[in-house]
């Protein structure tokens, strides 16, 4: 299950977050978004879970919750919409 994680601390890393999501399942990949001009961080990423059960218990235990002074956001991720020309 991919996961959206949002309100993210500029200061956190990969690894970081993987440990948090760690205590759910088994996190088979994290990916922090930064912007392509800067290379800076821009807030939030994506967590993916090995099964469903444990990114719903990531979730149920991660969203609210806080992380490096800031107040998580965790949802189910959506698909990308399609680019429009």
């Amino acid at each position: 299950m991919n996961l959206y994680v949002g309100n993210l601390s500029y200061q956190l890393h990969e690894d970081q977050l993987s440990q948090a999501f760690e205590a759910y399942g088994e996190v088979t990949s994290v990916r922090l978004i930064t912007d392509r001009e800067t290379g800076r961080p821009r807030g939030f990423g994506f967590v993916e879970m090995a099964d469903d059960d444990a990114g719903k218990a990531a979730i149920d235990g991660l969203n609210g919750s806080e992380l490096d002074g800031r107040r998580l956001i965790v949802n189910e991720a959506r698909p990308k919409p399609a680019k429009r020309w």
